[in-house]
């Protein structure tokens, strides 16, 4: 059953995969076009030479953008559907298809929403080479912490669900995770290396892009995996009953 479920997450995860791809090249790779530009105007007028391009723009939001994505897609979906397996018939009585969504919307918020409301992403000639190293660290503990708040505040949340109901108890995990993800925010520092005339028109765009190709993914992990998590169980039900 694990096997069934590992192979239709990894499946789910290239068919989203597949379509954040279009969506980032239909909205995100023009800004990233903008970026270069910029950048390329300043080191100019700063009399900079040109870095080699070692993989062509074409190569790079062709090819490379769709290799990357559905390597991206298999390796979540594949994660996805483990997840899945070991939620599955412990978070109540929940539809296979209802818990993929619920699962979907956990890891957008988890992953993707709490990680950049703090350190949103930035196109090319946004952010210093000296601080990459900065930048990536505190990305990642914002993951890791955004992670063990929902973890807490899950178990935390049920646990007063079972004194105090279903809605009290929902509530007062909500409002534990907002707190605590707020209290994680503030304690890390805030990075803002964002060039006094880079335009905000195409900064906006880009994180509104990088956004968006991150609920198409995850938004189809959800819609493409309950379905076919539903047929491998089924299939399992079915084979026991025979074998019984």
């Amino acid at each position: 059953m694990a096997g069934r479920l590992l192979a239709r997450g990894m499946i789910a995860g290239v068919f989203a995969a597949c379509l954040a791809f279009l969506f980032a090249r239909v909205f995100g790779e023009p800004q990233v076009d903008l970026s270069i530009a910029f950048e390329s105007a300043r080191d100019a007028a700063a009399g900079m030479a040109t870095e080699p391009e070692i993989v062509s723009r074409t190569v790079q939001a062709s090819f490379g953008l769709l290799t990357a994505a559905v390597m991206y897609g298999a390796a979540y979906g594949g994660i996805f559907a483990i997840v899945f397996a070991l939620a599955y018939g412990r978070v109540g009585r929940i539809s296979p298809r209802a818990l993929a969504l619920l699962l979907a919307g956990a890891g957008f918020l988890t992953f993707v929403l709490i990680p950049d409301l703090k350190y949103p992403p930035n196109p090319p000639a946004v952010g210093q080479a000296g601080t990459i190293g900065l930048r990536t660290a505190t990305y990642f503990e914002m993951i890791v912490l955004s992670l063990c708040v929902m973890a807490l505040s899950l178990l935390v949340g049920r646990r007063l669900t079972q004194h105090f109901g279903l809605w009290n108890g929902a509530l007062c995990g909500v409002g534990l995770f907002v707190a605590l993800t707020a209290l994680v925010q503030s304690g890390l520092p805030d990075i803002n290396e964002v060039p006094a005339d880079f335009p905000a028109v195409v900064l906006w765009r880009f994180r509104e892009a990088a956004i968006g190709m991150q609920v198409v993914l995850w938004g189809a992990l959800g819609l493409i995996f309950g379905p076919l998590a539903t047929t491998a169980l089924a299939r399992g039900t079915t084979g026991r009953r025979q074998v019984g």
